[in-house]
């Protein structure tokens, strides 16, 4: 089996910082693309950051130049700073992964179960 494990979400007060960390394990063959989504209550899930294994990133709009998402050598746990969080950034955020587990058959997403984040004003 395959885990996406999140932490570091919590309360902030508005302009405060936060660090959330996702790491796979498990029987995971081979990680291809890791990604932050955040889901507000009533609103869709939305792509924050998404890195690939060879480092490219992307950001939504909502992340753009205030979000940075980076991952450790072995490309198995990735790291979201938050700065300069507004109230509606408020939401469940979710880590994503696309990869291959064990045995190798085929590319598959998996999620992890959320970490909540609340920015008050």
């Amino acid at each position: 089996q395959v885990q996406l494990v999140e932490s570091g979400g919590g309360l902030v007060q508005s302009g405060g910082s936060l660090r959330l960390s996702c790491s796979a394990s498990g029987n995971v063959f081979a990680i291809y693309n890791m990604g932050w989504y955040r889901e507000a209550p009533g609103n869709e899930r939305e792509m924050v950051a998404h890195i690939t294994v060879g480092d490219i990133t992307n950001y939504g709009n909502s992340a753009s130049g205030r979000f940075t998402i980076s991952t450790n050598s072995a490309k198995d746990t990735i790291y979201l700073d938050m700065n300069s969080l507004k109230p509606e950034d408020t939401a469940v955020y979710f880590c994503r992964a696309d990869l291959i587990a064990q045995p190798p058959q085929h590319t598959e997403t998996y999620w992890g179960q959320g970490t909540q984040v609340t920015v008050s004003s």
